[in-house]
């Protein structure tokens, strides 16, 4: 999910950030751009759309369009040399230069032509809106005073660290498209069991979302710790669940997540957002009590 890459580039790019020496509002300010640009590859999904009206008018069948959203969906936009280049076109892009944003349009509409012609009309439209939401990113970042340096950095960050996220849960992006050349050839597999697989992969999205968070308290100035509220025991009872679910698996997940989600809203603060920090109590404590019952669950699966 594009929310897991999104955190993974905001801890990277923030705690970088801080670690250079910048102040902790300006490493959030960093990280949150490096989030945006991490996300942006997941624009692909308005495929759905566009496959929909180019499919009407050239009278695709049903298996037409399917066939063709699996080439665009974690496709060209998921690609390390096209985001490797347009990493380039957002530094130039967030220049105040007319040639420099001149020569970023040109990235632009060359990414955009070559994805057409090599991949159809579908992609190529996906390919632009990829491209016109990299350099509204960039434009973002440029509001807040990020140099253009910066920018093309934390663009690389996002853009470049995206497609490795998918390669638990989904079938391997095309890492060096146009090339016809593949890195990985298959999903990796982390048990040969598909629900040990599942909550192995699960384990590694919390463990992302764990290191977002941190990094955001770390650098507000709090401590996880005090954060965290009793209530995230509640979580220890998702175990029963073995019993009377289905085991879960990645093409069969949604009863496992939206459960155990639904558990962290019963297991967070009541009073969210009343005073001070309190919204941030109900993100820890929540996020405790899905990992608890994520934990729980686990191990009463091992154990039948």
């Amino acid at each position: 999910m594009f929310v897991g890459h999104a955190l993974f580039a905001f801890a990277l790019g923030g705690l970088a950030a801080w670690w250079l020496g910048l102040s902790r509002e300006r490493a959030v300010q960093l990280g949150v751009i490096a989030g945006l640009f991490a996300a942006v590859p997941d624009v692909d999904i308005v495929y759905a759309p566009f496959g929909l009206l180019v499919g009407a008018a050239e009278n695709l069948t049903a298996d037409g369009f399917w066939e063709t959203a699996n080439v665009v969906h974690r496709g060209p936009t998921h690609s390390l040399l096209l985001g490797a280049a347009l990493a380039a076109a957002a530094g130039l892009w967030a220049t105040e230069s007319r040639p420099a944003r001149i020569a970023s349009l040109a990235i632009g509409v060359a990414a955009t032509v070559l994805t057409g012609v090599l991949s159809g009309p579908i992609a190529g439209l996906v390919m632009l809106v990829f491209v016109l939401a990299v350099l509204g990113v960039a434009t973002v970042a440029q509001s807040r005073d990020i140099s253009p340096r910066t920018v093309a950095g934390l663009a690389l960050l996002g853009l470049l660290t995206h497609p490795f996220g998918d390669l638990f849960t989904g079938g391997p992006p095309p890492f060096f498209y146009p090339f016809d050349v593949s890195l990985v050839a298959e999903r990796v597999i982390l048990h040969p069991d598909p629900t040990t697989h599942l909550l192995a992969a699960f384990a590694i999205e919390l463990a992302t979302v764990w290191l977002a968070v941190w990094t955001y308290v770390h650098l507000r100035g709090y401590t996880l710790t005090e954060l965290v509220r009793p209530r995230a025991a509640l979580g220890i009872g998702y175990g029963a669940a073995v019993l009377f679910l289905p085991a879960p698996t990645l093409e069969r997940s949604a009863h496992f997540v939206f459960s155990v989600l639904a558990l962290g809203v019963v297991g967070a603060p009541t009073r969210p957002f009343s005073d001070g920090v309190d919204w941030l109590e109900t993100v820890v404590t929540g996020l405790a009590a899905v990992t608890i019952a994520a934990l729980a669950y686990a191990m009463a699966y091992g154990a039948i």
